[in-house]
C-alpha cells in the first residue's frame, strides 16, 4: 500500500546520538551497523547487494525513490540492507519502465526505514566517529528502551556473514556450451558479476560458501572466482583454507571485494576494519600497471593492510591504489596465477572503467 500518513521514527546510534524523522517502508524496529553510500543513482542495486547484509544504509543523495523500482535491476533475490536512512523519500516515480514504488518495495521486503533527517550531518558524524551500530524504530521513540535493544546487536568486527547470504545449493549459470568453466564461490555474489563472466563466454557453477574443495574440483573448473560479500573476512577460516588449496594446485583465481581480502589472507597478508569504509560509485583508483586512473564503484568496510601487502612483494605486485587514502585496491601474483581488486568492476551501479578486469581473467584461462 502507498505511504498515506507520516508516522514518527527515530534513528539512534550506539554513542547516544539520535535523529527524529518519519517512518518509511515497514513500521517496526531494526538494528545493524550504520554506513553511507555517496552514489547519486543505483539505490535499488545498492539495497539488493548482499555485501550490505547486516547494515543500515544512509543514502547521501537528497532524493531516493524518484525513479521507482524495476525488478530486473536487482542484484540478488531480495533486499539485503538491514534498514534505510534518507532525506527526501519519493513515493511517486516518473520512470515508465519502473513497476513499483519504493514504499511498496520496502513494505514488501519488510524493510524498516526513516526519512526527513539531516543525512549530511549523519554522514559527518560517521566520518568523524567511525562506523558503529544503530537502531531505527517507528514503534517507540524511548531512547532508553532502544539503547537496551541496540546492545544486543553484534559488532561487525569478527562477524561471519557470508554463509548467511550465500546460495543454499549449487546451481549453473550461463550457456553449457561456453568456452570456459568457472567455479564461483558465492559469498554474496551480485548478479551482474555472473552476467559479466557469462558475456565473455564462461559457463558457471555457483557454489555455496562452505562447499568443500573436493566437490568443487569434481566439476573440473578451469578457473575460480571469489565473490564479494558481507562481514569480516578474518572470521572466514573455511574460505581462507579453501583458497589456499586452489593456490596449491595453481588454479587461476580472480577475487572481487571480499574475495580480494580472502585471497590476501590466504597469501599471508592481514586485513583490518576501516574507520568508516568506502561506499559509492566515484572512488578514484590508480592502475599502477597502465598509469591510468579509474573511477570505481566500491562497497567495503574491511581492507587489506598495506604494510602486510608490501611485505609480500616477493610473491605479489600491488596493481591498484586508492587515490583518496592510498589504501590497497588490487594486487596480482607474480607467477600469474591469481589477481584481485577491492572494488566492483561489474559496475552495477557505477562507471564501466574497470570492466577490463573480466577480460584479463578470461586471458588467464586461455
Amino acid at each position: 500500500m502507498a505511504l498515506q500518513q507520516k508516522k514518527t521514527a527515530i534513528l539512534l546510534l550506539e554513542d547516544g546520538t539520535s535523529w527524529q524523522g518519519f517512518s518509511i517502508g515497514k513500521q517496526g524496529t531494526t538494528t545493524g551497523e550504520i554506513c553511507f553510500n555517496t552514489g547519486m543513482t543505483g539505490y535499488q542495486e545498492i539495497y539488493t547487494d548482499p555485501s550490505y547484509f547486516g547494515q543500515i544504509m544512509v543514502n547521501t543523495n537528497a532524493h531516493i525513490g524518484n525513479y521507482g523500482i524495476r525488478e530486473e535491476e536487482s542484484e540478488s533475490g531480495a533486499i539485503k540492507i538491514a534498514g534505510l536512512v534518507c532525506k527526501n523519500f519519493n513515493v511517486h516515480f516518473s520512470r515508465q519502465m519502473a513497476g513499483l514504488s519504493i514504499q511498496d518495495y520496502l513494505e514488501r521486503e519488510s524493510v524498516v526505514g526513516i526519512s526527513d533527517v539531516d543525512t549530511r550531518e549523519i554522514v559527518r558524524h560517521i566520518r568523524q566517529k567511525g562506523a558503529m551500530n544503530a537502531i531505527i524504530s517507528s514503534e517507540t521513540i524511548d531512547k532508553l528502551e532502544l539503547s537496551k535493544q541496540l546492545k544486543n546487536c553484534p559488532s561487525m568486527d569478527g562477524l561471519e556473514l557470508a554463509s548467511k547470504v550465500s546460495t543454499k545449493a549449487a546451481y549453473f549459470f550461463g550457456d553449457p556450451a561456453g568456452d570456459k568453466r568457472v567455479a564461483v564461490l558465492d559469498y554474496g555474489v551480485k548478479q551482474n558479476i555472473l552476467r559479466s563472466l557469462v558475456q565473455r563466454g564462461c559457463y558457471l557453477q555457483v557454489f555455496p560458501a562452505t562447499t568443500s574443495f573436493e566437490e568443487i574440483m569434481a566439476w573440473n573448473p578451469e578457473g575460480v572466482f571469489l565473490s564479494n560479500g558481507p562481514g569480516d573476512p578474518g572470521a572466514m577460516s573455511y574460505a581462507i583454507d579453501l583458497t589456499k588449496k586452489f593456490l596449491e594446485i595453481k588454479k587461476p583465481i580472480f577475487g572481487i571485494c571480499l574475495g580480494h581480502q580472502l585471497l590476501a589472507l590466504a597469501l599471508g597478508m592481514t586485513t583490518y576494519k576501516m574507520h568508516y569504509g568506502h561506499r559509492g560509485i566515484n572512488h578514484p583508483v590508480i592502475n599502477k600497471i597502465s598509469g591510468k586512473c579509474e573511477i570505481t564503484s566500491q562497497n567495503h568496510g574491511f581492507g587489506v593492510d598495506a604494510a602486510s601487502a608490501m611485505s609480500k612483494t616477493d610473491i605479489v605486485e600491488i596493481t591498484h591504489v586508492n587515490l583518496n587514502d592510498q589504501s590497497i585496491e588490487g594486487f596480482r601474483m607474480r607467477n600469474g596465477q591469481a589477481f584481485s581488486v577491492q572494488y566492483h568492476p561489474e559496475a552495477a551501479p557505477g562507471p564501466h572503467d574497470a570492466r577490463y578486469l573480466f577480460d584479463e581473467f578470461i586471458t588467464m584461462l586461455n
